[in-house]
């Protein structure tokens, strides 16, 4: 019953990402946004990631796959960009202007996904224990994006977030200082997502056992 409701809970809300995804495509056609705008967002990259892995991680669950320590490592990356989506948009960006963004788009990537990755990841904790090098190798997506966006942002003009726009914060150092900042949070959350996932897979790797012996010793004549 409890993998039923994974999966299907894991369906819905990838659907629903992924046509807040297509919905804010369209709109970014319509209006001459630009297809490399539109996919230089952090937040549209972590929600197609995201959802691509609540499918595969459905269909996992209906075919009954053995876990491997990649598949869990890939799954929290997910579970660490899109929770840190949420954490920065609703602490730095909750009163920015959202342009086109549609109110429905911006509760399901900012809020909604981030919060049922998290859940997930607890109710449904990972197979297999993650190395500490796992959590530093989740770092690198976010400091290639962050490189990227600064580097083009000064060539374009165009910067998805304020913080990467030295015009918005003080100068290239208000723009170093943010990155820091964002950039500890990101280890900190990274570190304890782990953390999380090791304890509660830790207990799960327990409780089957001891549920498997007591089976074993009620089918005893």
């Amino acid at each position: 019953m409890r993998e039923t409701a994974a999966v299907v809970l894991r369906l819905l809300l990838a659907a629903a990402s992924l046509a807040g995804v297509v919905t804010q495509l369209v709109i970014a056609i319509r209006t001459d946004f630009g297809l490399v705008n539109f996919f230089s967002y952090f937040t549209t990259l972590s929600n197609m990631f995201a959802s691509v892995v609540f499918i595969v991680g459905a269909v996992t669950i209906l075919r009954r796959s053995e876990s491997s320590a990649r598949w869990e490592a890939v799954r929290g990356a997910s579970v660490v960009y899109m929770a840190f989506v949420g954490i920065v948009f609703n602490t730095l960006l909750s009163g920015a202007d959202l342009g086109g963004l549609l109110p429905w788009t911006n509760v399901v990537h900012h809020m909604l996904m981030p919060l049922a990755v998290v859940i997930d990841w607890v109710l449904m904790p990972p197979r297999r224990r993650l190395a500490m090098r796992t959590a530093w190798l989740w770092l690198l997506v976010p400091v290639v994006y962050t490189v990227y966006s600064v580097v083009r942002g000064a060539i374009t003009g165009f910067y998805c977030y304020p913080f990467f726009n030295p015009a918005a914060v003080g100068g290239y150092g208000g723009v170093a200082a943010y990155c820091a900042g964002l950039l500890v949070a990101f280890i900190v959350l990274a570190l304890v997502i782990r953390l999380v996932g090791n304890a509660l897979s830790r207990r799960t790797a327990t409780r089957v056992p001891a549920a498997a012996r007591t089976t074993k010793e009620t089918s005893r004549p």
